[in-house]
């Protein structure tokens, strides 16, 4: 154990710090610390000597420069385990350092801010903070480094009850801060590189010259796609609101790397829908989705898409999931069942089905900024597909227009559509997909897919809007979906044959709108 002496605390985030400062200035720690800290720790009674006064140089340059000293730095890094070292510091007058508690100007938080000028972006760059942090955790052996609030209470403890904090935890520690200061130079790296060389960072770009992001390891799966696979769940440091990545697993198995990746296409799916709403997923395709008064009657509408493959497949609610529609899920065998809450009859009506896992999320607006999609030696990296096409933005371009209750169903189809791998062609109704043709090479297969599923679930598709995620490239595809019924369709158009396309539909009586938008998901 190696006992705690002196604490050097600089910090920018105050939250807690007194609480922690006077806990060990109890312990008979002696503090350091800097600026508006010192200050701060002074004003509340806490016995504190300036770091101007321990090295005796002042502060400079508008603070730029007041931690990068000798004695703090030799004090910070002096190996405990090397007599020369220690040797050193006595004939250079330099007391250690013990124990370093430090977080760094809001970075992130400040640019994040409208109207966040260049100069003030540049000055909320640490220089001092992170500096202290990498020697300190580097000395590991001998220093404890703590660079989150949440660890202020039990580090108090521990040097309130054994002096100091044991090698394990100053290695966990180290580990935290060198995550840490990475992360902070990633934020200003990716933030810097966005910006065009102009000499003043006036001119910003949304990707950046050198992109790089920080994910936490959540869990290890058992495996990945195959069994012959290694993987592992990670998030982001601070994840969206509203993302898979908020879950809370009430019960069940432990989540799959399939598991997770179909759970995230079922809860992004539904939570587009306003009115209450159930997706089902099977292999990252929606199976069926269908929106209605309560869960229950999405569920049973979503369900009747296609049965078959419903099967083992991941299910979700927009709505915190009743009793009533518990019971009618668990009469299919379901794999992940996923909604903002879970009522206590319910969870009750689950208990008896312990396989089956329980994903509780909260709902909210919100979602990653940036999709990827890892190819061999590099990343591509774009910004999510979260356009939605307001009815005021579409245009009719048949002669027949479509009535209000097709349009709902055109605009049904169209959400949908986003979420189905393309090619994608999806027949609706009446707030239910009917019809799901994915992933086809062409879009005349899809549509014929399409049919097939509808028929195979005995469902009628005469009167049906059908979505189509990319244009029609021949009029080929109109006529299958026309042919099974179909009344009008929504598209982006955008085709060379678009006239081709547009006459067909003329010809055969429907009504067609384009929306000008693509939802091509590869």
């Amino acid at each position: 154990m190696q006992k705690i002496e002196r604490a050097l605390i600089s910090v920018s985030d105050k939250t807690g710090i007194v609480e922690l400062a006077r806990a060990l200035a109890d312990a008979g720690v002696s503090i350091l610390s800097t600026g508006g800290t010192a200050k701060l720790l002074s004003d509340n009674g806490v016995p504190v000597t300036e770091v101007s006064d321990h090295t005796g140089f002042p502060e400079m340059l508008d603070g730029r420069v007041k931690t990068l000293h000798p004695k703090i730095h030799a004090g910070l890094l002096a190996r405990r385990d090397l007599p020369e070292h220690m040797s050193a510091l006595a004939r250079h007058g330099i007391d250690r350092i013990d124990l370093l508690v430090v977080n760094l100007y809001p970075f992130s938080a400040t640019v994040a801010r409208p109207g966040c000028s260049f100069e003030e972006a540049i000055e909320n760059i640490d220089i001092g903070g992170p500096t202290m942090l990498r020697a300190a955790a580097k000395n590991f052996g001998g220093v404890a480094t703590v660079v989150d609030p949440a660890d202020y209470e039990w580090v108090a403890a521990a040097v309130r009850t054994d002096g100091g904090i044991d090698a394990a935890r100053r290695l966990a520690l180290a580990k935290k801060v060198f995550a840490h200061t990475a992360a902070y130079d990633a934020a200003i790296t990716n933030w810097l590189t966005a910006r065009d060389d102009d000499g003043d960072g006036a001119t910003p770009r949304l990707m950046p010259d050198v992109f790089t992001q920080q994910w936490h390891k959540v869990q290890d799966m058992r495996y990945g796609e195959n069994p012959h696979q290694s993987a592992a769940f990670y998030r982001d440091a601070e994840p969206a609101p509203g993302t898979l990545a908020h879950y809370r697993q009430l019960q069940g198995k432990e989540l799959s790397y399939n598991n997770i990746a179909d759970a995230d296409a079922a809860w992004e799916c539904v939570k587009s829908f306003h009115a209450p709403a159930c997706v089902i997923v099977k292999h990252a395709n929606p199976c069926g989705v269908a929106i209605g008064r309560s869960c229950g009657e999405a569920y049973a509408k979503a369900f009747s898409t296609d049965p078959t493959s419903a099967f083992g497949g991941i299910i979700a609610f927009n709505r915190p999931l009743d009793a009533d529609t518990a019971a009618e899920v668990a009469r299919q065998f379901v794999e992940v069942l996923i909604a903002p809450g879970f009522a206590d009859g319910a969870r009750a009506v689950f208990a008896a089905k312990q396989n089956v896992r329980l994903l509780e999320i909260p709902l909210a607006d919100g979602g990653n900024t940036f999709d990827f999609k890892r190819v061999g030696g590099g990343l591509l990296v774009q910004t999510l597909d979260s356009r939605n096409v307001a009815p005021g933005e579409l245009r009719v371009v048949t002669e027949i227009a479509p009535t209000e209750a097709q349009l709902a169903d055109l605009l049904f189809a169209w959400r949908v559509a986003k979420f189905v791998k393309s090619n994608a062609i999806v027949f609706c109704g009446n707030g239910q997909t009917l019809g799901v043709g994915a992933g086809q090479m062409s879009r005349i297969d899809s549509a014929r897919i399409a049919t097939i599923k509808a028929s195979n679930a005995a469902l009628s598709l005469a009167g049906s809007a059908v979505a189509s995620d990319a244009f029609f490239p021949f009029r080929d595809g109109l006529d299958v979906v026309v042919d099974a019924g179909a009344a009008c369709v929504i598209q982006p158009g955008g085709s060379v044959r678009d006239d081709e396309v547009i006459a067909a539909a003329n010809e055969r009586g429907i009504a067609m709108v384009f929306t000008g938008v693509r939802h091509f998901r590869h």
